[in-house]
């Protein structure tokens, strides 16, 4: 009998200290999770002020740089003058739009995250 007293504090002890590890590890992982969050917050705001700044600014030049070619061209070809600038612009349209659409496949949001539970789920699927 005192036998089976003895191992009931053994078993309460290891579970106590499996649950202990698997909470350090969630918390682990969730300020992980906080982390990337941020970091991905940063870098959207970052790139919403800059395609905005790009955006603004382009549009400046471009209008800047259409008044100018149509002055110099008023006389002789402004209508040729403006479809060339209009062709121009559309391309450039164009690779920007694709560029950023790469942009946005190329990175993924919270690998870490992802890599660090992956690492998880292998270990628990190891025969120890």
């Amino acid at each position: 009998m005192s036998e089976a007293t003895e191992t009931k504090p053994g078993v309460w002890a290891s579970l106590q200290r499996i649950l202990d590890t698997l909470l350090a590890t969630a918390q682990n992982r969730v300020e992980l999770f906080a982390v990337e969050l941020q970091e991905e917050k940063c870098r959207l705001a970052e790139a919403i002020l800059c395609a905005a700044a790009a955006a603004a600014l382009g549009m400046m030049t471009l209008t800047l740089v259409t008044f100018t070619v149509v002055i110099l061209f008023w006389e002789n070809g402004r209508i040729p003058a403006l479809v060339g600038l209009s062709m121009l612009y559309l391309v450039g349209t164009a690779l920007a739009w694709r560029a950023l659409r790469s942009r946005l496949k190329a990175r993924s949001a919270f690998t870490g995250t992802l890599e660090e539970l992956k690492k998880d789920r292998a270990c628990l699927d190891t025969d120890n």
